[in-house]
């Protein structure tokens, strides 16, 4: 069978900071939870002498499509495992590894994901679906927006995309579902530019309506705080944990879980500030203006 090729690439985000948190050790044993077009994991790989990283996605497209490659590339040095980071302890158990040097998550929705996968971009008339792995998932952005109650919807919208008009898109939303099904990205970001005129924003205004859907069919917020606890019991003593989050959500999480596992003396904190990309990755790769970077290590058991 033809091997798909990679029209699209996803640029990774703050690769000189991951490497530097990670401490990357020579004969090291890594995961990347967050594979995605494998730029994370590559970077590893070539960091240090026999390394090995475990590279974990729920999307079996993003393994297929650049997961292959890079296995011809660097051979038993790197192993793929399809599967959601939530279930990350799980998963790593049956590799039979009792533990980590490092573990990276990157929490951003890659580039690929947007532009291949239907219903994450409005700026690509697709079917209101945003499911990362649908052979895991059953709950579409469709399904929600056509049936979910009104404040139901409200509430997603709301604290989960943090937008201030939440009640008018939604008053909106059930005048058209009454008429036809919202089926399509370009619907549903055409009725909210009704009700939130491009004029007003920076951004589109479907932006955060969008990002509050993907959250919630793919129970983003949740899977983070199951991964952090697994990661955290996978790591092996003074190993490294480092996350890359992009909007203050998933930042907040990162940060009151280290905080807290501090105080427990699990975890010491090595990033007492948030890690932002330089002006120089700035101008190269604009889409790092949002990341934030926070790590911390694995306190030996005395």
């Amino acid at each position: 069978m033809k091997r798909p090729e990679p029209k699209i690439v996803h640029k990774p985000v703050l690769v000189n900071q991951v490497l530097e948190y990670l401490d990357v050790k020579p004969g090291g044993i890594y995961i990347d939870a967050t594979f995605g077009s494998g730029g994370h994991t590559r970077a590893i790989l070539d960091s240090a002498p026999d390394v090995r990283v475990i590279a974990f996605d729920w999307s079996e497209q993003a393994l297929d499509t650049f997961g292959t490659t890079l296995q011809d590339e660097y051979g038993s040095r790197l192993e793929l495992v399809w599967g959601n980071f939530a279930h990350l302890y799980k998963l790593v158990k049956k590799l039979n590894v009792e533990n980590f040097d490092g573990i990276l998550a990157d929490f951003g929705t890659s580039q690929v994901q947007i532009k291949t996968q239907a219903g994450f971009s409005f700026s690509h008339d697709t079917h209101l679906d945003m499911r990362m792995s649908p052979a895991h998932q059953k709950l579409t952005a469709y399904e929600l927006v056509n049936k979910a109650k009104p404040d139901k919807l409200v509430d997603i919208f709301k604290n989960l995309g943090e937008e201030k008009r939440a009640r008018s898109i939604v008053n909106a939303i059930v005048t058209e579902r009454q008429k036809r099904p919202i089926s399509t990205t370009k619907q549903l970001a055409d009725l909210i530019v009704k009700v939130v005129p491009k004029g007003e924003l920076r951004i589109h205004p479907a932006t955060k309506v969008f990002q509050a859907l993907r959250i919630f069919v793919n129970k983003e917020l949740e899977n983070i705080q199951s991964f952090l606890s697994a990661a955290t019991s996978l790591l092996a003593p003074e190993g490294r944990l480092v996350c890359i989050s992009f909007h203050s959500l998933e930042d907040r999480i990162v940060k009151n879980f280290f905080r807290q596992q501090e105080l427990m003396q699990t975890l010491k904190i090595v990033t007492p500030q948030v890690v932002i990309a330089d002006e120089k990755e700035l101008i190269t790769n604009p889409s790092a203006r949002s990341a934030k970077l926070r790590a911390a290590q694995k306190i030996s058991a005395s």
